[in-house]
């Protein structure tokens, strides 16, 4: 996943433990000491206490002693993401949970959160007992044909954005951009869990490492609104931008997609609006951050909604706040539609036109909304 700038909300960047989930109706079989490994992350390595492991439910019991805020990844050999967990600051300790199969795996540190991170092979044995409940198969497969139809409808919406680009049209390419990115920002984290394609589709200039080329929306975004004006490199990243997301629409339905990942895909798309899009860092120079915002916002409550009833039944307090604080948070970003009465346009005020108060509120709506959120994994596995 991409690298978040360390100017994010401080009450993301210092959160206290949160469990990550990723798969089954049981409880956590983590509870055992054979299966839960420490990592122990500072600014120049990444240790962890055992480098074999029973294959089931695992605990990542993480320690950053570094100065630096980190992300720990845990991963398959190929980069694709099994579990995560971002922004841990200094002296912070998390739990990342989650359902593993045998085979072999990297537990990934990322110091600064940039780079491929500092890396540890490490193997699960044996085979997995968990089972799941037929109505979170069925969440899911609700979720992966939800998944699929935001890259089909995004194919045609960002050709229309770059036939604009192509075409030398500033304008149209204005008008084009931020509805060619929505069905992304719905769907962010089962795109980022591929690895290689958001780094270069959604990568930010403050986020680029030496030498890395920059290309995909934000470089075409900057190109538009800075620099008003597009020349040949632009419309070459703009074929590579379509032939890129064409990748993704191709490989979304091979996704490892879970119960739990959902869940905790929700959470981060949160995280994601905390850290990019209430901040204005997400859209620097379109100030389109709340076109991305209710984006980000869908997608979480997407994956609820499919959830809602497994979730209801087992903490039935948790569904009727989860249900309280999206109300909140929609009926807040209504008040910054372009045209209050049409609720299904996504023409939003410029970001920049937010003032300091409206963005203060804005995050702590979205505070409020991410804390019992990031319950919502632990909940349909009760």
């Amino acid at each position: 996943m991409r690298a978040v700038r360390l100017s994010v909300v401080t009450a993301v960047a210092t959160a206290a433990a949160l469990t990550s989930v990723t798969a089954c109706t049981q409880k956590s079989g983590a509870d055992s000491g054979d299966q839960v490994i420490g990592v122990t992350a500072t600014d120049d390595s990444c240790e962890v206490s055992k480098k074999e492991f029973p294959a089931g439910h695992i605990e990542l019991a993480v320690e950053n002693k570094g100065s630096k805020v980190t992300e720990v990844y845990l991963l398959f050999p190929d980069d694709r993401i099994v579990a995560e967990r971002e922004n841990i600051g200094p002296g912070i300790k998390q739990k990342v949970v989650a359902e593993v199969k045998a085979g072999d795996y990297v537990i990934a540190c990322k110091p600064g959160m940039k780079g491929k991170g500092i890396r540890q092979d490490v193997k699960a044995t044996g085979g997995s007992a968990a089972r799941r409940n037929p109505k979170l198969d069925q969440a899911v497969a609700a979720y992966r044909q939800y998944v699929q139809e935001q890259a089909d409808e995004t194919l045609p919406l960002v050709e229309t954005f770059a036939k604009a680009v192509k075409a030398g049209d500033v304008e149209a390419a204005k008008k084009a951009y931020a509805p060619s990115r929505l069905g992304w920002e719905r769907t962010e984290p089962v795109a980022e869990s591929f690895g290689d394609i958001d780094p270069k589709v959604d990568l930010r200039e403050a986020d680029l490492e030496p030498g890395q080329k920059w290309t995909g929306w934000h470089r075409l975004e900057k190109a538009l609104w800075k620099n008003g004006k597009i020349g040949p490199e632009e419309k070459t990243l703009a074929d590579r931008l379509v032939t890129d997301l064409e990748d993704w629409q191709q490989r979304v339905g091979t996704a490892e997609i879970t119960p739990t990942s959902m869940a905790n895909g929700a959470k981060e798309l949160l995280d994601e609006v905390a850290t990019g899009k209430v901040t204005g860092e997400e859209e620097f120079f379109s100030h389109t951050d709340l076109v991305d915002f209710k984006g980000n916002v869908e997608g979480a409550e997407k994956a609820y909604e499919l959830l809602e009833p497994v979730a209801r039944k087992n903490d039935p307090a948790l569904a009727e706040e989860l249900d309280k604080q999206f109300a909140a948070l929609d009926a807040l970003l209504d008040k910054y539609r372009a045209d209050k009465a049409d609720k299904a346009s996504y023409a939003f005020v410029s970001y920049d036109k937010v003032g300091e108060d409206d963005r203060k509120e804005l995050s702590d709506a979205v505070n409020a909304l991410a804390e019992p959120l990031s319950k919502l994994a632990a909940a349909v596995v009760k």
